[in-house]
Parts: C-alpha cells; sequence; structure tokens
C-alpha cells in the first residue's frame, strides 16, 4: 500500500453527538429519538422525530430500513440547527 494512501482515520462527532452534547452545555434535557414508518406499495420507508427543548423536530428525509442510523443522523442535524438558530447558540461544527 502506498504510503500516501494511507490516512489517519478520525472521525468527526455524528449528528447525534453533536446534538447531545450541546444540550448537556446548555443544561437542557437530552435529545429524545423515535422512529417513524410509512408503508409504501410493499416496502416501508422509515424516518425519525427528536424532541429538543420542546420542540418536535422531523427529520427530513425518509431512508430504507437499512439505513434508520441515517434516519437519526437527519432529525439530529435538522434539530441542532434549528436549536443553534433558537438559542443563538455559537456553532463550530
Amino acid at each position: 500500500m502506498p504510503s500516501g494512501s494511507r490516512r489517519s482515520r478520525q472521525s468527526a462527532p455524528t449528528w447525534q453527538e453533536r446534538l447531545e452534547g450541546a444540550c448537556r452545555d446548555n443544561q437542557i434535557q437530552p435529545p429524545d429519538y423515535q422512529l417513524v414508518s410509512d408503508r409504501r406499495g410493499g416496502r416501508t420507508a422509515w424516518s425519525s422525530v427528536v424532541t429538543v427543548y420542546g420542540q418536535r423536530i422531523e427529520a427530513r428525509y425518509w431512508y430504507d430500513g437499512n439505513n434508520l442510523h441515517n434516519a437519526r443522523e437527519d432529525a439530529a442535524e435538522a434539530a441542532l440547527l434549528w436549536l443553534a438558530s433558537s438559542l443563538g447558540l455559537a456553532v463550530s461544527w
């Protein structure tokens, strides 16, 4: 393997981790996630809703059942953006 193709794999925090950290830093109750489903033909689409700071925020997209993590990540990102805007939080992500 060429040395140029080796890169350290420092992963950035997930949106869920960022949201949990923002809640902790601002003394807000931790986020509460809920998965929702919608039967579409012969398949089921999945999404997520997160409640944070009393606000229910939906994920923007629907996902296949193999990608439930992405549904929670989508909801967490939307919630974090809403929270930052609502509380005037300085963001560094």
